[in-house]
């Protein structure tokens, strides 16, 4: 197992390296929840040895999985599905002491997870090549996809729990081996815990590997999975900022990447929308895990004459959240990840109102639980609205609208391309507004956050490269070109 009874009753974890815990010991690092800096483990503070341990075995074990016969592979994809869905209570509340998420938004990773994993089993079925016609007599040309490798994974604290499954599930489903480097500020959820189940299941050694490391001390791990040739694709889900950093390392190693990034995601709200669903689809959108998503909604376009009555309904609603301790099965807002993350959100709706915003609702921290905040009338030149730099937490713009074709101009003023939304009764209507939009997901009546297992989530822009579900197939394999002649060559030397 990774988690060990500490001397004072907490957990002490370690890494996870071809198929065994590391002894606990050494250098560790804590694990705080973020509601209240409660000690909720210590961490192995892992660094050049582990990463190179762990890419080895990767490597190691390559061969053998790739190899393995679809059915195989099915029968420990369903087990670990199984197992997830067992052990929802626990993995609901190390969600909630480790990443301060409600149960709403818990049981909504863990339902994605397991269908995600049962979608998985079916993969390695699916047609693995073309047969193709050849110009050249007696010449029969097949083009197969085979796994990449070893793939390393960037896993997020936000989401961590799905977001994990799905960096390592999508490789591993095709062929490919993996190494895990789950963000240090939630590493059972977002790596650690998914060991164990992959273990338990009978995943073989070396398939799937952890390391974790201190905080500040990711360029360590990093650098060992860009420099080791057996890594052959990188998967990071994460900030467009620090994906700036690994893409230039990418590149001078000449490495695939696949990118899950950030997002503005706005919401169009036409005249003829149903406004009570409107305002489910972005109260769900806005606030789901206190706006700490890559997909939550961050502005709402609402037709004038339906603007006032949207707000104040819509505030409401928002005011009637309930706000505290995620362990509480009633809260819906949870605290934000950190210091950092309240001061971003704090100064970002200061500096709306110090521009002449009105403040509808939310706009105070109680310690790190920050209110949902609405605001109307922010200026164009404000940080949180301008969409060049997300805003991550519970802040929502909402802009009112004449022209449904300048609303459309102003949600795409972001060089983000992650999700958007439209609100509408006119299905047609939606559908062809949603086909001018330049984001990776487009959804007409549903919010920003839609998901489901099988879908291609992915972006376009500054919100990355790459798509989830079989799609996946297209990022982590590659086409061999096979030719076999039956008849003699003929060649003009």
């Amino acid at each position: 197992m990774s988690i060990f009874d500490g001397p004072d009753g907490h957990a002490v974890t370690s890494h996870f390296i071809d198929g065994a815990w590391t002894t606990p010991g050494g250098t560790t690092f804590p694990v705080r929840n973020p509601l209240d800096d409660a000690l909720v483990a210590e961490a192995a503070a892992g660094g050049v040895a582990e990463a190179e341990a762990a890419v080895a075995a990767a490597a190691a074990a390559f061969p053998a999985w790739a190899n393995l016969a679809p059915g195989a592979r099915q029968e420990l994809f369903l087990k670990a599905a199984d197992i997830v869905e067992r052990r929802t209570e626990e993995l609901v509340r190390l969600m909630a002491v480790e990443g301060g998420a409600s149960r709403a938004f818990s049981t909504f990773q863990i339902r994605l997870s397991a269908a995600m994993l049962r979608q998985a089993a079916g993969w390695g079925y699916q047609p693995a090549g073309d047969v193709l016609r050849s110009d050249t007599p007696g010449r029969m040309a097949f083009v197969t996809r085979k796994p990449l490798g070893v793939v390393a994974g960037f896993t997020p604290w936000n989401g961590a729990f799905y977001l994990a499954w799905r960096t390592f599930l999508l490789p591993m489903a095709f062929g490919n081996t993996t190494v895990i480097k789950p963000s240090e500020l939630a590493p059972l959820s977002a790596g650690l815990v998914h060991a164990e189940i992959l273990d338990e299941a009978g995943f073989p050694p070396g398939s799937f590997n952890v390391v974790t490391h201190a905080p500040g001390a990711a360029s360590a791990v990093a650098d060992v999975f860009f420099e080791s040739p057996a890594v052959r694709c990188i998967n990071f889900t994460g900030s467009d900022r620090t994906a700036r950093i690994l893409g230039e390392r990418a590149g001078r190693s000449l490495k695939r990447m696949v990118l899950e990034l950030g997002g503005f995601n706005p919401v169009i709200i036409l005249d003829d929308a149903d406004i009570e669903e409107s305002i489910k689809a972005v109260a769900f959108g806005a606030f789901l895990h206190q706006g700490q998503v890559c997909m939550n909604s961050r502005k709402v376009y609402v037709a004038r004459p339906l603007h006032d009555e949207f707000v104040a309904r819509l505030a409401d609603r928002v005011r009637a959240l309930k706000i505290g301790d995620p362990t509480d099965p009633d809260v819906v807002i949870g605290p934000l990840i950190d210091d950092r993350a309240v001061e971003q959100i704090a100064t970002r709706v200061q500096d709306a109102l110090d521009r002449g915003a009105t403040l509808i609702t939310g706009g105070k921290a109680d310690g790190r639980l920050y209110q949902p905040t609405i605001l109307t009338d922010v200026p164009a030149d404000a940080i949180c609205t301008t969409g060049a730099d997300e805003t991550f937490g519970p802040l929502l713009v909402v802009e009112a609208f004449d022209d449904p074709e300048v609303a459309l101009r102003d949600a795409q003023d972001t060089p983000y391309g992650l999700s958007a939304s439209i609100m509408t009764r006119d299905r047609g209507r939606g559908l062809d507004m949603a086909q001018r939009f330049d984001t990776g997901i487009v959804h007409v009546n549903a919010p920003t956050m839609a998901s489901e297992a099988s879908l291609p989530v992915g972006g376009v822009k500054h919100s990355g490269w790459g798509r989830s579900g079989h799609y996946a197939i297209e990022d982590f394999t590659e086409i061999r070109m096979t030719t076999m002649s039956s008849e003699p060559g003929r060649y003009p030397f």
